[in-house]
């Protein structure tokens, strides 16, 4: 952390982005005085900084929470991540194209962190939710989670095959590290996670409890990426049918339906239309643009009108929370007034609480409208807006405006913007011939016809 300060003020010094706080605390220059690209890049410059100056300093991972008042109830400000460091690790991919760091830093970075997972605890080639980031020991994420979590793996490797193909023509170290990254993922056992060759993937194993949290994943939610790289591994592909079979569940994940008076095609697990997360962790590298099976026509129209049913609830505003509108929406899962939520476009699951990383990261299917909430939080100033970029949730209602991060909100940001403003990510991941492989297994397509909508 002690170069945060001096790398803002260089920022200060050199950027007419307005980066960084004037006397007042709030950001240097109003929304209103940058373009597009500029607000794009004030904050995806400054969210990239969780992952490079706010890294834990062993692992070179992302800390699971970073608190600006150093307060960490659970004593857990040197505990690591690996889904939020698969999100993170894009994000510095993307500050290495841009110039954010040289090509030389970002390497050696990336050589730190995977020589930290070559050593780290993994359960079947899978690796736990959390790690000690100066051990590499896990730390248990519940009770009975102290084993491997497929999903987060599956977060983690997305990650690291888009590192992959950033390095794999490079120079001998790049080359060398890339070779490197290749064992890491053949290395994870997915068919071990059918907990006896179902045709289903399961959450979690644990070497004390084995089965016991009792997981199996089904569709719809954030988990479509594990079950395509569980397909897509050279060396512990799962079949075909456990994709049809426990994911679709053999079709029922099709479930025609309006919400909002907004179509969607699938059903979602637990919900009519579920939390903002549902539409951007697996597409972080997965790009969706054009992508269709056999149950979704178009996934970046499914994804888009998801987006659009939690921005047209928040515009409604049924429960008539404070600065709820076209500006300010955005519901998923963040720290929240009670704890932690995952907030959602329903009067259960909706407790008044904006988090940035909601629209900010729906940036690529809600363009304008991302936009639109992007300056107006940008406006709110030091409220919301911090060395990291957007603080990671608040409630004007509540009047509660915590200065605190997690990684696994603050990571589909950058990334996202990134892929908004050049695709970088989705080109990586999907130009990786093992993931094309799964997905031609699983019969997925991509018509590039079937563009985004501005």
């Amino acid at each position: 952390m002690k170069k945060l300060s001096l790398y803002i003020s260089l920022l200060c010094l050199i950027l007419t982005t307005g980066a960084c706080k004037n006397k007042t605390g709030g950001p240097a220059t109003a929304s209103s005085e940058l373009t597009d690209d500029a607000l794009m890049d004030t904050v995806q410059r400054r969210t990239f900084l969780y992952f490079w100056e706010g890294a834990e300093p062993n692992s070179g991972l992302a800390p699971e929470r970073y608190h600006v008042d150093g307060v960490y109830p659970q004593n857990d400000a040197n505990v690591v991540t690996s889904g939020g460091s698969g999100f993170g690790i894009m994000a510095i991919l993307a500050g290495i194209d841009r110039g954010y760091v040289t090509r030389e830093e970002g390497l050696a970075r990336m050589e730190r962190i995977v020589s930290f997972l070559e050593k780290a605890d993994r359960f079947h080639g899978a690796y736990p939710h959390w790690w000690y980031g100066d051990t590499g020991k896990v730390k248990p994420f519940g009770q009975k989670d102290n084993g491997g979590d497929l999903v987060e793996t599956a977060f983690l490797m997305q990650g690291l095959l888009a590192v992959h193909q950033y390095y794999i023509n490079g120079n001998e170290k790049e080359k060398a590290l890339a070779a490197r990254i290749d064992q890491i993922w053949k290395d994870v056992d997915w068919n071990w996670y059918r907990n006896g060759d179902q045709n289903v993937l399961y959450w979690h194993w644990s070497p004390t409890y084995g089965w016991e949290m009792d997981f199996p994943i089904h569709g719809y939610n954030e988990c479509m990426i594990m079950y395509i790289l569980a397909a897509a591994s050279p060396t512990h592909g799962v079949p075909a049918a456990v994709y049809h079979d426990g994911w679709a569940q053999n079709g029922a994940i099709v479930s025609p339906h309006k919400v909002e008076g907004i179509e969607l095609h699938l059903r979602y697990q637990g919900t009519e239309a579920g939390p903002l997360f549902w539409a951007q962790y697996s597409f972080l590298g997965l790009d969706p643009v054009g992508l269709k099976d056999e149950y979704c026509p178009s996934y970046f129209h499914e994804m888009r009108n998801l987006t659009l049913v939690n921005r047209a609830y928040c515009i409604r505003n049924p429960k008539h929370y404070k600065g709820f509108g076209p500006d300010c929406w955005g519901l998923t899962a963040s720290y929240s007034v009670d704890g932690y939520a995952a907030h959602s476009p329903n009067e259960q699951d909706d407790k008044g609480v904006i988090s940035p990383t909601a629209a900010l990261s729906s940036i690529v299917y809600t363009p304008e409208y991302s936009m639109q909430v992007m300056r107006h939080l940008y406006n709110m100033g030091d409220k919301v807006f911090g060395p990291f970029g957007f603080y990671d949730a608040f409630s004007e209602t509540d009047n509660w405006y915590p200065q605190r991060y997690l990684a696994i909100d603050q990571g589909p940001i950058a990334v996202m913007i990134e892929n908004y403003r050049t695709g970088l990510l989705w080109k990586l991941f999907m130009s990786h011939p093992d993931v094309q492989a799964g997905l031609t297994k699983l019969g997925f397509n991509t018509n590039k016809q079937d563009v985004r909508q501005k």
